[in-house]
């Protein structure tokens, strides 16, 4: 490279100037690629909600599903409800991979310090379940303002990846829409059903659909808890609404829903149902396991069955 100290003073001053320009070109040309692959990164992110029967997923990309404890058992169980939105793609031939990130107890705030290391396994799509704990915990749970802050930044960070999100409204807290803790939920979802709006992402509002099934189930006779076990966490039944809206927000139809729901009722040891028994009858069960060289949940399962096929009258005649 020439030295300006060799040349004229027109000459050195001509030359400085020149790559003075080239120095600040480089340096915007640099800087260009950094600032517009975020944008298109955050552009490609962004996505309207589809026609049913048109899932905007696709076969070969991977779900990574942010939450509490609701989603972490969502995923540990075949009838959880991060499992269920797996098969229930695959059997509309959509193969996906997941990535569970369902942590208990966890707030915006925590999830939000996680993300970088869901971030980092390149999924396709992130589904963000957050805001029951937020309002649950009370004081050590997250303002609204804070929420608010903690979950743009979610959604920004994730579009900014290239991250396609689905927001799930907070689901219920307690089983009855009059409680206080429900009642202080509401902003915090009225938020998300914005965000998702401004920010173009899918929503699966959750809260909507729990608040119907609850009402439903309890009309129809439906004693306790219907839809969770402990008012809070879902049950069978809540973990198949959650998959449903999950679904539908992707885009399947009611025939896709069917093909999914066919395959669903049918998965082997998908549901564990608690049943007061007595001592007596429990080791009726036992002998009967004993003698049929089975074990009692073998047992009970051949009962359950022969019963709701054949019906009460018949089941006795064809367990003998």
């Amino acid at each position: 490279m020439i030295s300006p100290r060799f040349l004229s003073p027109a000459l050195a001053a001509a030359f400085t100037a020149v790559s003075a320009a080239a120095a600040l070109n480089m340096l915007a040309i640099s800087m260009m690629p950094i600032s517009a692959s975020h944008a298109q990164g955050a552009e490609a992110a962004q996505v309207t909600a589809p026609e049913p029967g048109q899932p905007v997923i696709r076969d070969g990309e991977a779900i990574g599903f942010m939450g509490d404890s609701i989603t972490q058992a969502g995923a540990a169980s075949p009838s959880g409800y991060v499992q269920l939105v797996i098969s229930g793609l695959k059997a509309n031939g959509i193969n996906v991979k997941s990535y569970p990130a369902g942590t208990s107890g966890n707030k915006s705030d925590q999830m939000l310090g996680r993300l970088k290391g869901l971030l980092d396994k390149k999924p396709t799509w992130i589904t963000l379940s957050c805001g029951v704990n937020d309002v649950w915990h009370g004081p050590k749970g997250i303002p609204l303002d804070q929420y608010k802050e903690n979950i743009t930044k979610f959604v920004d960070q994730c579009q900014a990846a290239g991250v396609k999100v689905m927001i799930l409204t907070a689901t219920m807290i307690m089983e009855s829409q009059d409680g206080k803790l429900n009642n202080e939920l509401v902003p915090y979802n009225d938020f998300l059903r914005t965000l998702a709006k401004e920010k173009k992402c899918l929503l699966a509002d959750l809260n909507a659909d729990m608040q119907k099934e609850v009402a439903e189930l309890k009309a129809a006779g439906l004693q306790g808890n219907t839809v969770t076990g402990d008012g809070v966490h879902m049950n069978p039944a809540g973990n198949l609404m959650m998959a449903k809206g999950v679904l539908r927000a992707f885009g399947l139809n009611d025939e896709q829903m069917k093909k999914a729901m066919d395959h669903w009722l049918d998965i082997p040891h998908a549901c564990e149902v608690k049943a007061g028994i007595t001592l007596r009858e429990y080791l009726a069960i036992q002998d009967a396991a004993a003698k049929a060289k089975k074990s009692t949940g073998q047992v009970l399962n051949k009962s359950v069955k022969v019963k709701l096929d054949v019906g009460d009258e018949k089941a006795d005649k064809a367990e003998k």
